[in-house]
């Protein structure tokens, strides 16, 4: 099979590509970077795009799955609004170009408390996106919702003090819906995801994989 990824220099995105890279179901792997950032790899090309002009690269889409793991924060990006054109246009405008290239299969990391009409800014962002990519009408859609995701070396203070909470919590039993999931247990779970025989939209969160042992 052949994957497209989106979002592959991220901390997650990594992960999935290294799981990709390791999985013998997938023969081709494309990444879209902004610039190249992976060792050469027989299975693996890159494509340098300009997310600003994403549909000049289009007829680089055609694939069997799709994995969509781009994301910002609003620090990074500077406001609302760069964050919005990131994590929900980008990614949005990437599953249509996939649709219309006949990709059945797409994997959209999403998060836990993704809700249209969430009063939080990102959880609407979150969920607005998935209803956007729900209406494109995949076969095959693979929606995975993680609570906390547990960088290495994260240098995002907020995001550390929250993991090393959580992990106290959960130590005694508490709030194990929203245990933290690191990127490389993730990848795995984006991964595994997209070789399971569904049809119609599946929504994975963390509680589904850490009760099943993935």
């Amino acid at each position: 099979m052949k994957a497209l990824v989106i979002g592959a220099t991220g901390a997650t995105g990594k992960e999935v590509v290294r799981h990709l890279l390791e999985n013998p179901d997938y023969a081709e792997i494309s990444v879209f970077v902004r610039r190249p950032s992976f060792a050469t790899h027989p299975t693996l090309k890159e494509v340098v795009v300009d997310f600003e002009k994403l549909e000049s690269f289009a007829t680089e889409m055609h694939g069997d799955v799709a994995f969509s793991c781009l994301g910002t924060t609003k620090k990074d990006a500077g406001s609302e609004e760069a964050q919005w054109r990131v994590d929900h246009d980008y990614q949005l405008l990437f599953a249509k170009l996939c649709k219309q290239q006949g990709v059945s299969n797409f994997v959209l990391l999403s998060a836990l408390g993704a809700d249209a009409k969430s009063l939080l800014f990102y959880n609407r962002m979150k969920g607005q996106l998935e209803e956007a990519v729900r209406a494109l009408g995949f076969a095959k859609l693979t929606i995975v919702q993680p609570s906390l995701i547990i960088r290495p070396d994260s240098n995002r203070t907020g995001e550390v003090i929250a993991g090393k909470v959580l992990q106290l919590l959960n130590k005694v039993g508490l709030f194990k819906k929203y245990a933290g999931t690191s990127t490389a247990k993730l990848g795995k779970v984006l991964v595994d995801a997209s070789l399971i025989k569904h049809s119609g939209v599946s929504i994975i969160t963390t509680q589904d994989y850490n009760r099943n042992g993935k």
